[in-house]
């Protein structure tokens, strides 16, 4: 289902490993940074709608004491609010479902970069694109990193590789938390309640995948996490500095 996906990828890999001195590791660093330039709308528009839920908290909080006895009417407001001001409370979860078909190529062309048995060779071969002539001999790539087969699962006989699984729940989890509006007052609305879930559960369901797969997916999911997270960062910095600059003409 996902192969011509992961077929596409394993030739960006293929020709990126060629270009960068054959170093799978900064191959796929690229890889990961072109994949996340190539879904930044959907990221910024997920981080602006948290930023939206985050400014708006004081109203919700509102709403809660308004409405604390009444979950039905509390949720109708809430979802009214969240329309007016342009906010997508399920936001995360279309960017979730948007990415999966990525992270499964993802997993494919490194079955195919760095395979496990002949027939996975002889199935690439075939798919290997034909303007690409100078890679053709490249595969198998270099699979080695710290000690660590990029192309095979976490394993006990190279037991510091479980170290990427635990740095990829940490990165998605810093990456979650700062996504994640506060919550504040002593209900919360049901779109809050599944954003504080999401917080935990999204940062195990990458632990576990990269635990199932391939080494080489930790650093996919790492340095994805990283990302975002300067990327927030900046777009947060730029808009303080707005908010700032604004502050500084009403007063003059």
């Amino acid at each position: 289902m996902f192969d011509p996906i992961a077929y596409f990828f394993a030739n960006i890999l293929l020709l990126l490993y060629d270009f960068l001195g054959q170093q799978t590791v900064a191959a796929i660093a690229v890889l990961t940074l072109l994949i996340n330039l190539l879904v930044l709308p959907l990221t910024l528009k997920q981080q602006q709608s948290s930023r939206k839920m985050q400014e708006f908290q004081p109203e919700i909080e509102k709403l809660q004491k308004k409405y604390g006895n009444d979950k039905e009417r509390l949720s109708q407001e809430q979802m009214k609010l969240y329309k007016e001001a342009g906010i997508n409370p399920m936001g995360g979860c279309l960017l979730l479902i948007i990415q999966m078909p990525i992270w499964f190529g993802l997993i494919g062309a490194i079955r195919y970069c760095i395979p496990s048995g002949p027939l996975e060779l002889f199935r690439f071969s075939q798919h290997i694109y034909k303007w690409l002539p100078s890679v053709v001999g490249l595969v198998p790539l270099q699979s080695t990193f710290l000690g660590m087969d990029l192309g095979q699962p976490p394993s006990s006989a190279q037991w510091w590789s479980y170290s990427l699984p635990i740095l990829v729940f940490a990165t998605s989890w810093l990456q979650q938390k700062l996504l994640t509006p506060p919550t504040t007052g002593d209900s919360e609305s049901q779109a809050a309640m599944m954003n504080r879930q999401m917080q935990i559960m999204m940062p195990l369901m990458f632990m576990f995948f990269t635990l199932q797969y391939a080494t080489g997916l930790s650093i996919y999911f790492t340095i994805s996490s990283l990302i975002r997270m300067a990327q927030y960062y900046f777009v947060q910095r730029g808009r303080d500095s707005d908010k700032s600059e604004g502050k500084g003409k009403k007063k003059s």
